[in-house]
């Protein structure tokens, strides 16, 4: 059955000696969806940022990092719970620097600034303790929750091409960090494999046939410890920049009902000291460029698994902590 909806609507054309109104109808026929969008469109991240992140000569992250973020804040649980229902992931740059700390992590280390390292900061770990206070958080507020797992663990950077991490991926972590909250009765809706390693990556990157053979094990592990279908989380991945060749090499090793949603992340106007930002931000054309991104992603996503969806799942329009005098302000909506 067709839908029709009539707007009666108003044209003011204003100039120097002449103004006029003039009434039309528009009518929509809604009988062929364009495009359907599901009920946790919205999303947000918990980031493992420290206080002492800092960008472009300004430190925003204060106590914003899920290690430190205050989970009792009524104005944040409320504001949550507005969205009914919210995802929630957990992750970030830091993401595959965490150990957990449960089974064999007895040190369970903060964050510390390091040079030469990783985002320059030292390997973290996310302490049981805080992880039941997140939890508490979860239930209280109804979210859905995506867990951002350490793709890393196990790999070294290769010797001969900088930013290369080689070797297989170490499961044990993560399987102890599974079991723990199984056995809490936590709830997660999915696990996202490793953060902005595909193609160039961001600071490290794996190559597409060794992060698909990972990923099949990731799968194997969560259909071992969850066996029951209804209430088996998801795996997602890559989580990082498009890349045509990376992403057909990623889906074709990685086979059939691996992976649950095609994951990608979205950061269109570059780096946040960009002194063009507010010009690009508001200029229509140079936003649409991001289409061939969203078009490059369906269309891989089609040709290797037709039955799967393609998820933004991290995007925040300025790279590395957004733009001082942009990010904040009505402007940033445009993106």
């Amino acid at each position: 059955m067709d839908l029709k909806c009539i707007f009666s609507l108003v044209i003011i054309v204003s100039r120097i000696s002449l103004s006029f109104t003039q009434n039309v109808n528009v009518v929509i026929q809604g009988s062929t969806s364009v495009a359907e969008t599901d009920d946790n469109f919205v999303c947000a991240t918990l980031d493992w940022w420290p206080t002492e992140k800092c960008n472009y000569n300004q430190c925003p992250w204060g106590k914003a990092g899920l290690l430190n973020l205050d989970l009792k804040k009524k104005v944040l649980i409320n504001a949550i719970k507005a969205f009914n229902s919210l995802r929630i992931k957990v992750g970030g740059s830091l993401q595959d620097q965490v150990v957990y700390g449960v089974g064999e992590v007895k040190n369970c280390p903060n964050f510390m600034k390091k040079e030469g390292s990783l985002f320059g900061f030292s390997q973290g770990c996310l302490p049981v303790d805080r992880w039941d206070e997140l939890n508490n958080f979860f239930i209280q507020t109804g979210v859905k929750v995506t867990f951002g797992l350490n793709a890393l663990l196990g790999r070294n950077e290769s010797q001969s091409e900088k930013g290369l991490w080689v070797g297989d991926w170490n499961s044990q972590n993560a399987r102890d960090f599974m079991k723990y909250t199984i056995s809490r009765g936590y709830k997660v809706d999915s696990y996202e494999f490793g953060n902005q390693l595909s193609a160039a990556g961001m600071g490290a990157r794996v190559e597409a046939e060794q992060y698909g053979k990972d990923v099949i094990v990731l799968k194997n592990m969560v259909k071992e410890l969850h066996p029951e279908p209804k209430t088996q989380p998801k795996v997602l991945g890559p989580s990082g920049f498009y890349d045509e060749k990376w992403f057909s090499s990623f889906l074709e090793v990685s086979g059939q009902e691996v992976v649950d949603g095609v994951t990608h992340h979205i950061y269109n106007l570059g780096p946040g000291d960009d002194l063009n930002l507010i010009t690009k931000i508001q200029d229509p054309s140079y936003l649409n460029q991001v289409a061939q991104t969203y078009r490059g992603v369906f269309n891989i996503v089609n040709k290797f698994k037709p039955q799967l969806g393609a998820w933004v799942s991290e995007s925040g329009g300025a790279l590395q902590g957004g733009a001082k005098d942009v990010s904040p302000t009505f402007a940033d909506g445009f993106w």
